[in-house]
């Protein structure tokens, strides 16, 4: 009797699109719990770990990702939301921000260079393909803007959401121990180092790790290297003669 029930159970959420956005939560709430019990690691960050487990759980029970995303489109959807919300601490550091305004424009500029120079001139060195390069160009910033500059570019979108996805867990785990290393202490910084280095995790790390002004900053970084990158990119590609 329990298992009629609760095969039919499942034939009922299988065939509901509410399924996927149930599997999402759940995958993150247990890599939440993981990733504490672990001692809040950045090696097994919670966002990939979640990718993980919701790929194992596609494969599993033989899930197209079009079927999935038709259920999980919602969390997408605030995804969007959610970046606007980081207004609201860079508000209340508007007149630092304000002082700062030219310098932060200009360490931003360089890292965006730094960044896209050096990945495509390695990437190059070891004979990758153009479609590869114009997908890891972009690897520095959020996952949004990151796949449409790939595809405007000739990259492959998926690709280089992937690849963003790695760029910001290597560099939750790398800030923090070069902050130290050079001896980095202001929360502004360390902040702005991470939004542009990290995007979106690197965000979510400041927040939760480095405390509200690093987080506002790694906001502002995150939302002005995309900016800039869409700017740039194609120009330094075209330096490069890639364009």
């Amino acid at each position: 009797m329990k298992v009629a029930a609760l095969d039919q159970l499942w034939v009922y959420l299988s065939g509901n699109p509410l399924l996927s956005l149930l599997v999402t939560l759940l995958a993150f709430q247990l890599a939440v719990r993981v990733n504490r019990a672990l001692g809040g690691t950045p090696l097994l960050h919670p966002v990939t770990l979640s990718i993980a487990l919701l790929i194992g759980f596609l494969l599993l029970v033989d899930m197209d990702y079009a079927t999935y995303f038709e259920g999980a489109q919602f969390i997408h959807f605030l995804l969007g939301p959610a970046t606007v919300a980081l207004a609201i601490p860079l508000y209340d550091h508007r007149e630092r921000v304000r002082r700062l305004l030219l310098p932060l424009l200009v360490a931003c500029v360089t890292g965006i260079v730094t960044a896209v120079a050096s990945t495509l001139g390695l990437a190059m060195l070891f004979g990758a393909r153009h479609e590869t390069l114009m997908s890891l160009a972009p690897r520095s910033v959020t996952s949004p803007i990151a796949m449409g500059i790939a595809e405007q570019i000739g990259g492959i979108p998926s690709l280089a959401a992937g690849l963003v996805l790695l760029t910001g867990s290597i560099g939750c785990i790398l800030g923090p121990p070069i902050f130290r290393l050079l001896r980095i202490t202001d929360p502004a910084v360390q902040g702005f180092t991470m939004g542009l280095a990290a995007h979106g995790f690197g965000t979510a790390h400041s927040f939760a790790r480095l405390g509200a002004v690093a987080g506002a900053f790694s906001g502002l970084s995150m939302g002005l290297t995309g900016l800039l990158t869409a700017f740039l990119l194609p120009l330094i590609t075209r330096l490069l003669g890639l364009g």
